[in-house]
């Protein structure tokens, strides 16, 4: 049943990596011919730039191919483009969209700021660069930013990666610097918790392929917006 689009004041969330599953949208994509055409039309400029199938990895209940960042990220790109089409097509239009992390891609995309070209072609490029840079780690801390910053300063191989709310952080860097914050955590009772990632993004470790990313999104045309 369709919904009043005016005055609902709805905000559109785009997560970052960490929000799949296996399986995750097989059942919308059989029942919805709207979120299944939204997805196809990511397919169709994605899956000529990757050697993978983007239907096949969403309709593959092992989600094995959903360990790589390169596949990951695309898949959930194009998903969050389906659903917010499909929440549309319920009427459900935006008063505004926000991004966290690669999800910033989708959020331009669904506020009419960059293509479906342009959004699906930086995600693809973008998530095979980061496989260069794979190695880190990403922890999610229960605490603030100020007791944060006094891990980060601990040891100069970690970055403030996210602020997600006021006892709630993500930390980013080298993997055996993340174990010795995971012990301290243990000990003083705070929540810790690795992020099934295997790469440190939002951290110094991104520098490497900054000027690469920089490169591959230099043809990108930013659009008026809706």
């Amino acid at each position: 049943e369709s919904v009043p689009a005016s005055g609902s004041g709805a905000v559109f969330v785009f997560p970052g990596q960490g929000s799949q599953w296996a399986g995750m949208a097989v059942e919308l994509l059989a029942a919805s011919p709207v979120f299944a055409a939204a997805v196809e039309e990511c397919a169709a400029v994605m899956d000529p730039l990757t050697d993978w199938s983007l239907l096949d990895v969403l309709r593959d209940g092992s989600g094995a191919l959903l360990e790589r960042v390169d596949v990951v990220q695309p898949a959930l790109f194009a998903v969050m483009v389906g659903l917010a089409r499909w929440w549309e097509s319920c009427g459900v239009r935006p008063a505004a969209v926000i991004g966290h992390s690669q999800g910033e891609i989708a959020a331009a995309h669904v506020a009419g700021l960059l293509s479906l070209e342009d959004a699906a072609r930086v995600v693809v490029l973008r998530s095979r660069a980061l496989r260069k840079v794979s190695g880190g780690g990403m922890l999610s801390v229960g605490v603030g930013v100020e007791r944060a910053a006094e891990l980060v300063e601990a040891d100069g191989r970690l970055s403030l990666a996210a602020v997600n709310g006021p006892s709630s952080v993500v930390l980013s860097g080298d993997t055996e610097a993340l174990a010795a914050v995971v012990e301290r955590c243990e000990r003083e009772g705070v929540r810790a918790r690795m992020i099934p990632v295997d790469y440190a993004s939002h951290s110094a470790h991104m520098d490497a392929v900054r000027d690469e990313v920089a490169e591959l999104s230099a043809s990108v045309r930013p659009l008026a917006g809706r």
